[in-house]
């Protein structure tokens, strides 16, 4: 695989330097330029009518194409809002009044979740119950065993977004869940790893979005919503009554779909990016199992040639020979912070959190860089 041509406005940005975040912030293909004009254009020649563009076929192809890749027997189940932390806000919206709702996760959460958690927590709002989330391979056993507990809430990554462990055979804690809503981040998985939603689509939330795998920026997050769950969150905002019947009893209407978990007027520019992103790899018949299979290609050609570099495989969170792994690699390091300073004055970019140093591989890259990589660490 070889699509560097198609992110030639990103890669000639700053000649020289090697962009090794994938995970954090990907560089988008040339396609996402075109699409941001376009959401000018429009609004300029639609001003206020472009919102029937927009929440029609804009809306429309962007949930066709999520849909498509995590295998959702209905795209009307997706809502779209700017960032996962507002999906957040919206579902802890829907717990229980009068007592703090029970919660069950992982501590290794990302900061939209974890964070939020930790502050009502603090407030006596939520009862947090955490699993351990490595090693890896034993926390979703722990997941399904501590969920026949009976909770509120489970809320749990698809990936590590501090290791790059994948969980894999989510069923079981779906199955194991019982009355409790059950929400899956799948940012570090959604066209990073193949997803099939197909079997728990009517049971599980998911919730990832364009910024890191998908390639289009910031700003279009989605939340995929099982039908007859949380019919009517509390922090609702007015796009919620889109396509909603006036309540019989006087109460304030929802959409009967995804569309329940809508927000307010927000910057429709990330929509009209994802769905450019999505369509140009559809045209080019790259799947998210290509990407996945060349990500992990290039993390197998950087560790052979470490040595003689200071970096050690084994310092790796999760090991090369663990298939279940997204498409960065997390080194545990005590000079973590070093390591990333130095390498970032040779222009090699990198991410790092806490002790844990990630190199992140994608479909910009090619074997080549991996080798000046290597060539710049020696």
């Amino acid at each position: 695989m070889d699509l560097r041509a198609h992110f030639s406005r990103f890669l000639s940005a700053e000649p020289g330097r090697l962009h090794f975040a994938a995970h954090s912030h990907h560089p988008w293909p040339d396609v996402t330029r075109d699409a941001q004009i376009r959401a000018w254009d429009e609004a300029a020649r639609l001003q206020d009518d472009k919102w029937e563009s927009v929440l029609g076929p804009v809306l429309d192809a962007c949930r066709a194409h999520v849909a498509r890749h995590l295998g959702l027997p209905d795209s009307s189940t997706l809502a779209f809002a700017p960032n996962t932390h507002d999906f957040v806000r919206r579902i802890l919206s829907t717990m229980p009044a009068g007592r703090p709702a029970r919660v069950l996760t992982t501590d290794g959460e990302f900061h939209s979740f974890a964070r939020q958690a930790a502050r009502l927590e603090e407030e006596g709002l939520l009862a947090v119950t955490r699993i351990a989330s490595e090693p890896g391979a034993e926390c979703l056993a722990r997941l399904v065993e501590a969920a026949r507990g009976g909770f509120d809430l489970i809320w749990v990554s698809q990936v590590f977004f501090h290791s790059g462990f994948a969980l894999e055979g989510l069923e079981a804690l779906a199955e194991a869940a019982g009355e409790a809503v059950l929400v899956i981040d799948g940012y570090h998985a959604f066209m990073a790893r193949p997803v099939d939603l197909s079997r728990i689509a009517h049971r599980a939330f998911y919730t990832a979005g364009g910024y890191k795998y998908a390639m289009a920026g910031e700003g279009c997050c989605f939340l995929h919503c099982p039908p007859g769950w949380l019919p009517r969150p509390r922090d609702t905002g007015w796009y919620a009554a889109f396509g909603a019947l006036a309540a019989s009893d006087g109460k304030v209407g929802y959409a009967p779909d995804g569309g329940r978990f809508l927000g307010a007027t927000f910057d429709p520019s990330g929509l009209y990016r994802l769905e450019a992103a999505m369509r140009w790899l559809d045209g080019l018949g790259v799947t998210a199992e290509a990407i996945h299979a060349h990500a992990h290609a290039l993390q197998e050609r950087f560790c052979a040639g470490l040595s003689g570099t200071g970096l050690d495989p084994e310092c790796l969170a999760v090991p090369l020979s663990e298939a279940r792994r997204g498409n960065f690699l997390a080194f545990d390091l005590d000079d973590a912070q070093a390591w990333q300073a130095r390498l970032a004055e040779r222009r090699i970019i990198t991410d790092r959190r806490g002790r844990r140093l990630r190199f992140g591989f994608g479909p910009y890259q090619t074997s080549e860089e991996v080798d000046e990589l290597l060539h710049r660490l020696r």
